[in-house]
């Protein structure tokens, strides 16, 4: 009796188990069914673009949000060699260059802050590696690099990644990096504006200027935008001989300096310039917008822009009061052309 009791409790207890089991592998396989269609296809897709070894991202702990392809910047292929320099010229100044190993070495060319030149450390390398470059317009280009002992391209010129300002009109790597220098303003739009006052090239100063010697130099107009002025100066030349132009200054001075008492100044950087020219020929003009960080004048001080000639006396100055700074234009920024 006791020995039936015992294998009806033991039958139970199994029972219970394979039932349980079931339950568990009939849960385990719904889940594995009650898979969303749409998450298969991201999945397959993902399979064929990495290969079989893709893990979809399941070394992360946590809710995590994969890097999808929107927000790649597809880098520009680079072939490198040893015995021989690649050169990549950029449409402006070089502010970060980020290498992936130590098979490459990268410098700034002599004189130029614009040209990187690129090589291989070593006589070959097999693994490929990549190069990363910010410029000052904020401008973010990537490179991978591979090795190659004749490369096809050496000398290489990078396009400016600005056209009309549009997205659909940009290249895909045309990533915005927001500058220091320029505070909160995007330097893509910084540029637009500049871009957009000298072509509309309009005159709303007339009254500020200097002329001798057959130079003229004029502020044609100021504008504002985001924490920034914009000053829009032309320099006409009427004589037959060349104006090379040494450097232009902003400078905050005071009106009246008393005898034997130093000039106080205070010399203002600007921070863009578009269409800065070095010389100015004879019978000729140049127009050159200056982007500065925006700044008021106090009453017993006055702002001086000065353009001086290299080796020459026909140095160009004129005074902008404050309150010509508190007129300046605001600009609309869904205007800009």
């Amino acid at each position: 009796m006791k020995l039936k009791t015992f294998i009806i409790s033991a039958i139970a207890v199994i029972g219970m188990a394979t039932t349980a089991f079931a339950k568990g592998k009939t849960t385990t396989d719904n889940t594995d069914v009650n898979i969303s269609p749409d998450t298969e296809a991201v999945a397959e897709h993902d399979m064929n673009v990495y290969g079989p070894g893709y893990t979809d991202g399941d070394k992360f702990e946590g809710l995590t949000r994969k890097v999808g392809f929107d927000c790649m910047i597809p880098p520009h292929a680079l072939e490198v060699s040893y015995d021989k320099t690649t050169h990549i010229i950029f449409p402006a100044e070089i502010s970060y260059v980020d290498l992936g190993n130590e098979n490459l070495v990268a410098g700034l060319a002599d004189g130029a802050k614009n040209v990187l030149r690129v090589k291989s450390a070593f006589k070959r390398f097999k693994t490929e590696t990549n190069l990363s470059v910010i410029t000052t317009d904020g401008s973010f280009y990537s490179f991978n690099v591979k090795f190659a002992k004749e490369p096809l391209l050496l000398n290489i010129e990078m396009t400016d990644f600005l056209h009309d300002g549009e997205a659909v009109n940009r290249p895909n790597n045309a990533q915005e990096i927001y500058l220091e220098r320029l505070g909160s303003e995007s330097p893509m739009l910084v540029k637009l504006i500049m871009k957009s006052i000298h072509k509309q090239n309009k005159r709303e100063i007339k009254h500020i200027g200097s002329k001798r010697f057959g130079v003229q130099f004029l502020l044609k107009s100021i504008y504002t935008n985001n924490g920034l002025l914009y000053f829009h100066t032309e320099i006409k030349n009427t004589s037959n001989i060349a104006f090379d132009i040494d450097y232009v200054s902003f400078k905050i001075v005071d009106k009246k300096v008393i005898k034997r008492t130093a000039m106080q100044e205070q010399v203002l950087e600007p921070l863009r310039a578009q269409n800065y020219v070095t010389v100015v020929s004879g019978k000729q003009s140049e127009r050159t917008v200056f982007a500065l960080e925006k700044f008021t004048i106090p009453d017993d001080k006055q702002l001086v822009i000065e353009v001086a000639e290299k080796e020459g006396g026909r140095h160009q100055s004129f005074v902008v009061e404050n309150e010509d700074i508190v007129r300046a234009n605001v600009i609309d920024e869904l205007s800009i052309q």
